[in-house]
């Protein structure tokens, strides 16, 4: 049988591996430069520049956002001289030209994420999500920015419900960018992860609060669901760390754990019971973040795998990352989904994992 693995997955999440911490190239990459963030108030902005300046010293990082309450918090905490925030929608591509002036790294992680409400509201979330990834891939363009990293979902592979068809149709904007950009510098790449550990909008926070409230039972929407489940650090650290590995068109994808909803409930509520209450809509039993059908694109590294663009750069051989790391082909219909990976979260892990 074939073992995806190079290195086994707990031995990679339980040995605390962190992705972005080559302190030696990383000063070289982010020290002296300015980095801009989209969508930076949210869970995932707030870690990343909590953990982009403990070990960096960046020139400039510059908050783009819609919220001004959110970045009013967040100013309260992080108010070192290189931070800026500005006002804006990805909807408008004036304000982000504006925005990513002499700016040398983007990660775009705005975007309209929750499931039922894109389903309710489907132009809406089309307009963020998609036509607010071209217009970031016009303004890096046109300002010369040196890297992209868009952030992407599990629900993107495969797509049953809009989030995720938005999501996939903004991965191909941005690795399909690479091959507009001419002669200019500018490079686009994706990273692909699962569920995050308590960010706004995972289950966790609301399973609490039930039992803070009172409640006898946790609804679950099917007793057989798996997730891919990932903490929200070293989300930002394989970040980071892609900025160094990447050639352009790139879909970065982490090998982290699985668990089942049933475990998480007794590791948050132990001997609490669940009440199934059926799928929402738009919701899938297990996730998939390399799909069977994409084999024959998909590179195995020690800790990730990347799935080649569909219009390469030429000249690059992805199975070389652009800091010597070596990969290989996966097996012919090869896919990595949460419903059959070779590691899942015991009961006591995910205790560790949500205090």
């Amino acid at each position: 049988m074939y073992r995806i693995y190079s290195i086994h997955i707990r031995e990679i999440f339980f040995r605390k591996i962190q992705y972005g911490i080559d302190v030696e190239r990383g000063i070289i990459l982010f020290n002296d430069k300015s980095i801009l963030i989209t969508g930076g108030t949210g869970s995932f902005g707030k870690k990343f520049i909590e953990i982009l300046l403990a070990r960096y010293a960046p020139k400039k990082v510059i908050v783009f956002s819609r919220d001004e309450l959110k970045q009013f918090e967040m100013q309260q905490v992080f108010n070192d001289k290189c931070m800026r925030y500005f006002i804006g929608d990805v909807r408008d591509e004036a304000r982000l030209k504006q925005a990513m002036y002499q700016v040398d790294y983007v990660v775009h992680a705005a975007a309209l994420k929750q499931v039922p409400a894109a389903e309710y509201n489907p132009m809406e979330c089309i307009k963020t999500n998609v036509n607010g990834a071209q217009n970031v891939i016009n303004a890096a363009i046109a300002c010369g920015v040196k890297k992209v990293i868009a952030l992407s979902t599990d629900k993107a592979a495969n797509p049953i419900n809009l989030y995720g068809a938005t999501k996939l149709c903004s991965d191909k904007l941005f690795t399909a960018a690479n091959s507009i950009v001419g002669d200019r510098q500018t490079r686009f790449s994706v990273v692909r992860y699962g569920n995050v550990v308590g960010s706004r909008g995972s289950v966790v926070p609301f399973f609490k609060k039930l039992i803070a409230d009172g409640a006898a039972e946790l609804p679950v929407t099917d007793e057989r669901m798996t997730r891919f489940w990932l903490r929200l650090a070293d989300g930002v650290s394989f970040v980071l760390k892609n900025f160094e590995r990447m050639h352009g068109g790139e879909i970065f994808i982490p090998k982290i754990p699985s668990m089942r909803i049933t475990d998480l409930c007794e590791a948050i509520a132990p001997g609490v019971p669940t009440k199934v209450i059926g799928i929402r809509p738009g919701e899938k039993l297990h996730e998939v973040m390399c799909p069977a059908d994409l084999y024959y694109d998909t590179i195995e590294f020690d800790d990730h795998f990347v799935i080649k663009p569909s219009t390469p750069i030429l000249g690059v051989d992805y199975a070389v990352n652009a800091i010597g790391e070596k990969g290989r082909p996966v097996p012919d219909g090869f896919a990595y989904d949460s419903g059959s990976n070779t590691y899942f979260l015991t009961v006591e892990e995910l205790r560790e994992m949500n205090p």
